[in-house]
């Protein structure tokens, strides 16, 4: 306060930490309360776990079948979450000068994504809670070291951020909604996620293998269904595919 009693304004910025964290929080709340980010983070993927895990429709091993399902779930949460949605979010947040605005305020724009990639992580964290809670409940018994699939989560959180915001930065937000939606449907079935890879041919499998969703949820599985240690070549593909997928987006995304 002045000699004068009134209070001296303090112009600028609020501290960078501060304004990362708010943007995050808006990030969030605006999934939160979209309807169609609902259907494809919660929805789908609790409605594929009960319904294979109580309807025996899809061959899945010896062994309970949401012992199988789980961790590729688990892998669909985060396709989900880091790419589809955020790839459809932002890219109509481009279209409609949602990004070119942001990106004139204080909050620089290397900034802007570090508020997005804590919203996709908190997102994936509450998913990851209610999927887990539901497998208990239907009988998942799961091994392995939780370090694994943290490390696990965390690379395939990084690849499909990347490649969620490369679609969004380069496509029209139209053909990013329908490729983003056609990618979810292709690699739910044919990522390992509910079929497993040894149904396809021998050199279908070759191929789709190196799919991160294919390495996400393998990897998930040999941890968590099987009990192996780290599972270094699904973590090598996972790390290829983001750190590809993060230097692409990085150099080719478009703000306006």
């Amino acid at each position: 306060m002045t000699a004068t009693g009134t209070y001296a304004p303090r112009p600028g910025a609020a501290p960078l930490p501060r304004m990362i964290a708010a943007q995050a929080a808006l990030e969030t709340k605006m999934l939160l309360r979209n309807g169609e980010q609902l259907l494809l983070t919660v929805v789908i993927p609790t409605l594929l776990l009960v319904l294979f895990s109580s309807v025996d429709i899809v061959d899945t091993g010896a062994g309970e079948a949401v012992d199988f399902l789980t961790p590729g779930i688990l892998a669909l949460a985060v396709v989900s979450t880091a790419f589809t949605g955020q790839a459809i979010a932002t890219g109509f947040e481009r279209r409609y000068g949602v990004l070119k605005r942001l990106a004139a305020s204080p909050l620089p724009r290397w900034g802007l994504m570090a508020a997005k990639t804590l919203s996709v992580l908190v997102t994936e964290i509450l998913q990851v809670i209610l999927l887990t809670a539901i497998a208990f409940a239907l009988g998942w018994n799961p091994h392995g070291d939780p370090a694994a699939v943290l490390l696990l989560l965390v690379l395939g959180t990084a690849a499909f951020s990347g490649l969620g915001l490369l679609m969004a930065g380069t496509l029209k937000a139209e053909a990013t909604l329908a490729a983003a939606n056609l990618v979810f449907l292709l690699l739910l079935v044919g990522g390992g996620v509910i079929v497993p890879l040894d149904k396809f041919p021998p050199r279908a499998q070759d191929v789709l293998g190196l799919l991160p969703v294919s390495a996400l949820s393998d990897g998930l599985r040999d941890v968590l269904q099987h009990g192996t240690g780290m599972p270094w070549g699904d973590l090598g593909i996972l790390a290829v595919w983001a750190v590809a997928g993060l230097a692409a987006a990085g150099r080719f995304f478009r703000w306006e």
